[in-house]
């Protein structure tokens, strides 16, 4: 008996885990209806204050103070190479969906305000290239 739920528990989760790519793959097509200017950058940074900062860091490097806290490290949003490859789609999905040990914002901010909140973090890739290589 143990090793049939062994087995389908693996099954579930190759289902779920495939679910959750395919869903990925939809995201990186997805576009941004709320276009980084003054006004979503502005809303989105109080949304990143409110939400992101604690773990994420003030300056987006990952480094917050409850970052050293948590089970896998936040994103550094200042690494330009890796935030150039990923599109907005992404970011906004990975806000809304979360993963352990980051929250699912689904439920906490509206549609535009996740939108906002990836306008708002693009900034920070932006700000340091004057000082990465």
């Amino acid at each position: 008996m143990t090793l049939f739920a062994a087995v389908a528990g693996g099954i579930l989760l190759l289902v779920f885990a495939m679910q959750n790519w395919s869903s990925l793959a939809e995201a990186r097509k997805l576009k941004n209806p709320f276009p980084a200017n003054a006004e979503t950058i502005a809303a989105g940074s109080q949304i990143y204050t409110n939400h992101c900062r604690s773990c994420h860091g003030q300056y987006g490097d990952g480094k917050g103070e409850k970052a050293a806290e948590l089970s896998t490290a936040p994103g550094d949003f200042t690494d330009r190479e890796k935030m150039e490859t990923q599109t907005d789609g992404e970011l906004y999905w990975q806000i809304t969906k979360g993963r352990l040990p980051m929250p699912s914002f689904a439920d906490k901010l509206n549609e535009q305000q996740r939108w906002e909140a990836v306008d708002y973090i693009r900034t920070f890739a932006v700000k340091s290239a004057g000082t990465k290589p």
